[in-house]
Parts: structure tokens; C-alpha cells; sequence
């Protein structure tokens, strides 16, 4: 037969007591008679009571658990990033509780809220908003640790991981532009969102600096889904004059691209040529291979978690900013245009 856990109730009826004053003796707030606070304890030791551990934890912010918010756990980048700042927890001794915010910012601030409420120690949050940040300001106000991943926040002075975005973006249009495009598309998510607006920064960069005008036609906003990039680049390239090239801002909509083209018969880099941000496993199994601007994915959760530890550790110095590098792989997804 299996025992039932202790609860409070038996406690208090072991030790003779009320279950107030039980409460107050095991989780350390109130006033109780040292004579009766070793009864109560002697009493939960006895039964194995364990609640008052982890209530005394919540309450003091001591339980080893750090939060992480990310804006979409199904999108590979975020999924390699959680594993990684997950397997530097345990290594910490820490758990990971991970939320995604489906880059809605009221789901973000909501489950920052949640997580507050359980004296989680720090976070690790990717904003949705580059400017509406009031939630992680209260954060960095209340010295809670905060490390901001993949995008920053304006007025929000913490530890920082991101790539170069935008020189990342620059070069993918710089070498078709090399290549002899001039009607490059871009298909891009919600401009709210810190690497989408440097990405479309180094786009329009090169762009003008090949004296190339910048055309919104040539543009195409979805959210960062393959089902959205699917509809978006058979909009744009339904179009009497189509783009000889695509730059996509990120895998799955590099994905949803690849899937439109299929569908609309075009050919990869007969009919179009490809560049996509971020690399993906996909990307070297399609024939041809696809042409990626790669960031050091395997490097960016781990460093963030690495700042992260140090504060929860104690160390106290000026916000630390690492931007990492990003590098152009060229394959096979990008030909020379003869039609400009």
C-alpha cells in the first residue's frame, strides 16, 4: 500500500498545534515561539513532510530554477538555442523553464509575469518589441538578472547575445547584386521585431550602394512560418515582373520559398536565384543546395546562458555585449542573371 505524503494537516495535529501556526513555523514568516518552531520542525522531520522546503524556496527566491522566453520554440534556431542554454543549467545545477511567446508581445509580458511569480532567479528572453520594453525594465530596475538573446531593447541596458544581422544581410545582397541582379526580393516578418528591421537594413544598405533604387514591390511581409512564406512568395512572383532573386529572413521562410517555387514551377537558379538567412538541414539535401547566410548558432545559447550563471554568481560588472559574426556559404542556389 502506498503512503500518502505528509500535508500540513498532519503536521500541525503531530506537533499539537494550529495549521497557522504550522504554516508560519515551516515557511519562516510571522512570529512563533522558538519552543514551538522545533516542535513544528520536529514534527514535519518525523513525517516526512516536504512542502515547506519548496514554499520556503519559492518564497525566498532561492529554488535553482532559471526562466527562459523565446520568440518560437517550433523555429529550429530557437529549439538549438533552448537546448543548449538548457544543457549549461544542468551543468549549473539549475532547471530551465522555457515559454514561448509566438512573437506576440502580450503573451510575452503575461508569461514574464507568470515566471516572476515563482521567484524564478534570471531569465533569458528574446523581445518581440524592440521598443516596447517596460516588462524588462522593471527587470533590470529590481536587479533581476536578465540577458536579452538574439535581438536588444531600446532603454534596456543589460548582457546582450546577437549576431550581425545586418552585415550578414548586406553580404547575401551584395553577392547577387555581384552576380548581376538588380530586382532582388525580400521576404521578410514583422518589422517590430529587432532582426527583422536589421535585416531589411542591410538589404536596402546594399542595394543603394550598387545605386539600385529600393522598390516595395519588391517586398514581401509574412509571418515567420512556411505556410505564411508559402503564400507570401507566390504573391510576390505572381507578379508581370517577378524578382530575378530572393533574400528570406530566416529558415522557415527560406523553406515556405522553396515550397512555393515547387509549386509554381519554377526552377532554382534557373528561374530564380536563392539566398536565405540561417542555415538549416534541409538547406544541403535539396538539389541544388541552398546558398545561406550562417550564424554561430551552437555558440549563441551557451553564451548567453555563460552570462547569465555569472551574475546569478555574483559577479558585477558593466553589461556585457557580445555580437557575434556571420558568414555567407555559397552553394548552389544562386546563378548569374542575364535578365538584370
Amino acid at each position: 500500500m502506498v503512503r500518502k505524503p505528509a500535508t500540513l494537516k498532519d503536521v500541525a495535529a503531530l506537533a499539537n498545534v494550529s495549521r497557522a501556526t504550522a504554516a508560519r513555523a515551516l515557511n519562516s514568516y510571522g512570529y512563533v515561539g522558538d519552543e514551538t518552531a522545533q516542535k513544528v520542525q520536529a514534527a514535519a522531520e518525523k513525517l516526512g513532510y516536504r512542502g515547506n522546503r519548496l514554499a520556503q524556496a519559492l518564497r525566498n527566491g532561492q529554488l535553482p530554477i532559471v526562466g527562459c522566453i523565446l520568440g518560437d520554440i517550433q523555429n529550429p534556431f530557437f529549439a538549438r538555442i533552448a537546448h543548449d542554454i538548457e544543457v549549461l543549467a544542468r551543468e549549473c545545477g539549475h532547471n530551465l523553464v522555457i515559454g514561448s511567446s509566438e512573437e506576440e508581445l502580450d503573451q510575452e509580458i503575461s508569461l514574464l509575469s507568470s515566471l516572476r511569480s515563482l521567484s524564478i532567479r534570471g531569465f533569458i528572453v528574446a523581445p518581440t518589441s524592440a521598443t516596447s520594453n517596460a516588462h524588462l525594465q522593471s527587470l533590470i530596475s529590481e536587479n533581476v538578472p536578465l540577458v536579452l538573446i538574439d535581438r536588444v531593447a531600446e532603454n534596456v541596458d543589460c548582457d546582450s547575445v546577437v549576431v550581425d544581422n545586418e552585415g550578414g544581410a548586406r553580404k547575401a545582397v551584395e553577392y547577387l547584386i555581384a552576380m548581376g541582379h538588380r530586382r532582388i526580393g525580400l521576404l521578410q516578418d514583422d518589422t517590430r521585431i529587432f532582426t527583422s528591421r536589421e535585416r531589411m537594413t542591410g538589404y536596402r544598405t546594399a542595394l543603394a550602394g550598387a545605386g539600385i533604387a529600393s522598390d516595395d514591390r519588391m517586398i514581401a511581409v509574412s509571418q515567420s512560418t512556411v505556410e505564411h512564406a508559402v503564400d507570401a512568395t507566390i504573391r510576390l512572383f505572381s507578379q508581370k515582373t517577378p524578382p530575378t532573386a530572393l533574400f528570406t529572413v530566416d529558415s522557415l521562410m527560406t523553406q515556405g520559398a522553396l515550397l512555393a517555387f515547387r509549386s509554381m514551377g519554377i526552377s532554382i537558379p534557373h528561374d530564380v536565384s536563392l539566398i536565405g538567412f540561417d542555415d538549416f538541414n534541409l538547406a544541403t539535401f535539396t538539389d541544388p543546395q541552398i546558398t545561406v547566410v550562417s550564424q554561430p548558432v551552437s555558440e549563441i545559447g551557451r553564451a548567453a546562458a555563460r552570462l547569465l550563471f555569472d551574475r546569478l554568481s555574483g559577479k558585477d560588472h558593466p553589461p556585457e555585449k557580445i555580437r557575434f559574426e556571420t558568414k555567407l556559404i555559397v552553394r548552389g542556389s544562386v546563378s548569374r542573371s542575364v535578365a538584370g
